[in-house]
């Protein structure tokens, strides 16, 4: 098995025959949409290599939750999507003889130590950022789990989802690590790619919802207008409702109807004044799960992730999970209900935003929700804020939440040009947090943290100065 990154390859091979030595194994996993893709791959691989494994999810692996994971039964524990940022405090655990970690993850490293078996991209000179996922990292460790004549490939979908999802296709489409993980789905038949409109909701929003709700790149008189895009819609030469009359989705219109749609779309953006880098955001690379049904949230995986997304930050991994795992009956409607509820306190935070402001200071943004956002999606919230009206462009977004802990949740969000310019966020939330006690970490784009209650001011102000530095 060549797999799909040859450089982790011979790793995780090593990795593989870990688990295989052991009697059984506990699955650890986040609970973010690439975290629950992450499980998902892991624990159909680990059923697939007949390896018993329970499987269980942390909002954040802290030195608590992995205490708790050290006092079970199992010596050997499987960690994805996370692990990586708290290397020393597992490492001590391992050094104790509590249980023998194996790491699936693509956050960056705590730095100074290391353990033997630590699937990470970044140690092979490869972006987990930006070329591969939690999502993919547990791929390729499947791929090595394969059981002779065996073939994990169809995984594939998974890693997908779990890439989009953490935003590794903002940049125009995955690439790197990820394009061979891309490649192997197309030759399992489960994944298409190819170029449509980048407009969230091309399967399930019927037209005039799909335009008016279509805000990465904002067209005025149509984008956050209902009456306006209506009106669009009916001035096309394109037959956009059904016989009875009802709105057609944009999976619904042919190619050549979808051609017209879009050139049409464009030409508007030009006569309303959008740059023309802007406008290029509309069309780019786009990905589909072929095994799904079209016309429903799991053909698109954009969509998918976002009911992925919809069910562990709600407390319901064991949702999101069977939902990867195939449920296609009762998960999904209880997924599909979790979504109506997600949406909805997504738009409540966004305007709770845009009600309260953010405090600007010298190099970083930022606002406390307290309790009015809960904590699970403060970060999504954060960056569904960033280039909106609500926010300054250039400088990061900072988010804080109540957790019911008593301790604070802190969510944060750059872009792609600011990290070209220096920004490392992953840094700024490790240093900033631990120098008021707390602990953090992620990718240079995006990063979070969790901080005493108290200490926000200090935190920002540690936050501030590093951020100054690391753009100077």
């Amino acid at each position: 098995m060549d797999g799909p990154v040859p450089d982790l390859t011979a790793h995780a091979t090593a990795c593989a025959d870990r688990l295989r030595d052991a009697d059984s194994v506990l699955l650890a996993s986040h609970i973010d949409a690439d975290g629950l893709t992450s499980a998902g791959i892991a624990s159909t691989a680990l059923e697939r290599a007949g390896i018993p494994f329970e499987t269980v999810f942390c909002r954040q692996l802290d030195a608590a939750s992995v205490a708790d994971i050290a006092a079970t039964d199992y010596d050997t524990v499987l960690f994805t999507d996370f692990g990586s940022g708290q290397l020393d405090i597992i490492a001590e655990h391992e050094a104790a003889g509590d249980f023998h970690p194996v790491i699936a993850d693509h956050h960056q490293p705590a730095e100074g130590v290391e353990t033997e078996h630590h699937l990470n991209p970044l140690r092979f000179g490869i972006d987990g950022a930006t070329e591969l996922s939690g999502a993919g990292a547990s791929y390729v460790l499947a791929r090595a789990l394969e059981p002779e004549g065996g073939d994990n490939r169809d995984l594939a979908a998974l890693a997908v989802v779990g890439a989009v999802g953490d935003m590794q296709d903002s940049d125009g489409g995955l690439h790197g690590a990820n394009e061979g993980i891309v490649e192997e789905g197309i030759e399992a038949g489960v994944v298409d790619e190819g170029t449509d409109l980048l407009i969230y909701g091309r399967q399930t929003r019927p037209l005039p919802k799909l335009l008016e709700y279509a805000t990465d790149v904002r067209i005025p008189g149509i984008s956050n207008d209902q009456a306006g895009a209506i009106e669009f819609l009916t001035e096309l030469d394109v037959p956009c409702r059904d016989d009875d009359g009802e709105w057609k989705r944009w999976v619904d219109l042919t190619g050549d109807e979808r051609q017209t749609l879009a050139s049409a779309l464009m030409r508007r953006a030009i006569a309303s004044g959008v740059p023309a880098r802007r406008i290029d955001d509309l069309v780019g690379t786009t990905y589909v799960l072929t095994q799904e049904a079209e016309g429903t949230e799991l053909r698109d995986v954009s969509e998918f992730s976002t009911v992925l997304n919809a069910t562990a930050r709600y407390d319901r991994a064991d949702v999101g999970l069977a939902v990867c795992l195939g449920d296609r009956d009762r998960a999904l409607d209880r997924a599909r209900r979790l979504l109506q509820n997600h949406r909805k306190h997504l738009s409540n935070g966004l305007n709770w935003v845009k009600d309260h402001g953010v405090t600007v200071e010298e190099n970083l943004q930022w606002f406390d929700a307290g309790d009015a956002i809960r904590e699970t999606i403060v970060g999504i919230v954060a960056g569904m804020s960033v280039g909106t009206d609500a926010t300054r462009a250039g400088i990061p977004v900072l988010a804080f939440a109540d957790k019911e802990d008593g301790e604070v949740k802190v969510s944060s969000r750059g872009s792609y040009v600011m990290v070209r310019k220096g920004l490392d966020l992953s840094a700024v939330m490790r240093e900033a947090s631990r120098a008021v006690g707390g602990d953090g970490g992620g990718h240079d784009v995006a990063a979070g943290a969790t901080i005493p209650k108290g200490t926000v001011e200090e935190f920002i102000a540690e936050a501030d100065r590093i951020v100054g530095e690391q753009l100077a």
